[in-house]
């Protein structure tokens, strides 16, 4: 099979459009040498032997262009959960959500939809699946985030008002279901459940059997950079997307996937843009053709609850602190979340005992991740001092990110 998700038939006439893109980035001073040996974009081969973009590459080549919406206004919305400054990506009005309309009916009409994944702090989720919403022309309760307080009173609308879909972060949609199976309460006219910003729960299949037995789910795939690669829908597995035909998709060297972006409309110059998940493209067992099978991240960026947490640069920040030799990121997961956060450091003479809680106090102020991750919860994020980090026993190794997994 291909490497690709477009066969050259399907792919090549679109390929003006990543032919733009590459005359685009070529004019970016920090990118122009690298691409300075490719010309033309006209087959496959010509795509693979680009050299793929990564964060840094796509942030230096937006800073310089600023994309501007032909007809439309100019959306920026954060990338991937930085730990520093927002990296932005662009969108015009309405986020390329036809494409993902005209292949994935995932609601219709007559659906009561509750849009919970969360607005504003420059995340895009919240306003692609309105946008999604428009198109579909159903009723939207644009809910976004809640208080741990308010679920059992919104809970209570969702069943007056017969909600049939809900959409959010896995991470989201877990405490949604959780706290209706504490208080009790089904929702009987909910069928579909929308998911998109991080990779399925396991446990939500059990949540939702005991909340909403008649609830399916419906999966999009994507980034801020990319926008939706692609869906699935219940017959497919949750690790499973069909690609759009606006996305080619290419499996490179270690699995890593890379993207291009074929629609016209698009402002960001995504050319083999990596992510930073591998894949593979199998057969689909809903029958429905070829999918891209996502296998999980290979860089340093780990999901806390729906966002993506940049490891290094955490560890970067904290150790600059004088007194710290070296430092560590331990998430603690409950049943596939994220239930805290901790940075250990491990100190030296000269270290500032109140520098813990003043270190806190900044990851939480400049990490647009942990400051929205833990807004309801802040006390689940700490740092410490500690005078031996966690290593294997086995090995001796000592990573700079571990997670531990409780009952």
């Amino acid at each position: 099979m291909t490497s690709f998700s477009l066969t050259a038939a399907a792919a090549e006439p679109r390929l003006t459009v990543a032919q733009r893109s590459l005359q685009r980035l070529k004019t970016v001073p920090g990118l122009a040498p690298r691409y300075a040996d490719h010309d033309k974009l006209l087959t496959l081969d010509d795509i693979s032997g680009v050299p793929p973009l990564v964060k840094d590459d796509l942030n230096v080549a937006l800073a310089h262009l600023e994309p501007k919406a032909a007809d439309s206004a100019t959306w920026l919305f954060q990338s991937g959960g930085s730990t520093g400054a927002p990296k932005v990506g662009y969108a015009p009005t309405g986020f390329y959500m036809q494409g993902v309309w005209d292949h994935w009916k995932a609601l219709d009409r007559d659906d009561v939809f509750v849009n919970a994944w969360g607005a504003g702090r420059m995340w895009g989720a919240h306003f692609l699946a309105a946008a999604y919403a428009d198109l579909a022309g159903c009723q939207v309760i644009a809910l976004g985030s809640v208080t741990k307080d308010e679920y059992a009173d919104w809970l209570s609308f969702f069943v007056t008002r017969r909600v049939t879909a809900i959409g959010g972060t896995p991470s989201v949609l877990r405490l949604w279901f959780a706290n209706a199976r504490a208080a009790g309460l089904t929702l009987p006219d909910l069928r579909k459940v929308l998911w998109l910003g991080e990779a399925w729960h396991a446990a939500l299949d059990e949540d939702i059997a005991a909340v909403a037995p008649n609830a399916q789910r419906w999966g999009m795939f994507g980034s801020t950079e990319t926008w939706v690669v692609g869906t699935n829908s219940p017959q497919c597995p949750a690790d499973c997307f069909h690609t759009l035909p606006e996305q080619l998709v290419h499996v490179g060297d270690g699995d890593l996937l890379d993207f291009t972006t074929l629609n016209p409309e698009m402002l960001n110059p995504v050319l083999r843009y990596q992510t930073g998940d591998a894949g593979e493209l199998v057969e689909c067992p809903c029958g429905n053709g070829p999918v891209m099978r996502v296998l999980g991240r290979r860089d340093n960026v780990v999901q806390v609850r729906g966002l993506g947490l940049h490891v290094d640069d955490v560890l970067a920040q904290v150790e600059g602190e004088p007194g710290v030799s070296r430092a560590q990121v331990v998430i603690t997961e409950q049943r596939g979340r994220a239930s805290s956060v901790e940075v250990l450091l491990l100190t030296t003479a000269g270290f500032d005992a109140d520098a813990p809680q003043r270190l806190r106090q900044e990851l939480l102020s400049s990490t647009f991740t942990l400051s929205t991750a833990f807004l309801h919860d802040p006390q689940s994020f700490q740092v410490t001092a500690t005078s031996a980090l966690i290593a294997n026993e086995r090995t001796g190794k000592t990573a700079g990110f571990v997670v531990r997994e409780q009952p």
